[in-house]
């Protein structure tokens, strides 16, 4: 009887599995990184159990952080200097735009209403609160 010798191949590593691994880490990253809007100012949001309706690209937002910093436009500012910077803000838009205040949760709520006010005053019409939406159960 005669037996077959077994070649012996040189051993292969299929590279596939990992060539998948790779794209789905890198689509993985590149669609997370797309949900950072506003690094850098540290607000919690509110719940809200309501949709939230995209804004036309045309708006103001300001966000007042937990301490009640105000920030406009990524720079600090005061009460008192906002209604000179929102004037100008719309003032330098030709249709109307909207104004959306992002406001931690633990803000004074007098100080949600004046920013509102103030907005309202330097000729916004369009007013929204920026919120999260609430984890279902």
């Amino acid at each position: 009887m005669m037996f077959r010798h077994k070649r012996d191949d040189e051993p292969k590593i299929d590279m596939t599995p990992m060539v998948d691994v790779v794209f789905l880490l890198l689509i993985f990253f590149m669609i997370s990184t797309t949900f950072v809007e506003n690094p850098g100012i540290s607000v919690d949001l509110p719940d809200s159990s309501s949709e939230v309706s995209q804004s036309e690209p045309q708006e103001t937002k300001v966000f007042v952080d937990k301490s009640g910093t105000i920030f406009l436009d990524q720079s600090q500012v005061s009460l008192e200097q906002l209604p000179a910077r929102l004037e100008t803000i719309r003032a330098g838009q030709p249709e109307a735009g909207s104004f959306v205040l992002m406001a931690d949760q633990d803000v004074r709520h007098g100080l949600v209403v004046s920013i509102m006010d103030i907005a309202q005053q330097a000729g916004f019409r369009q007013l929204e609160i920026g919120t999260e939406k609430k984890p279902l159960k």
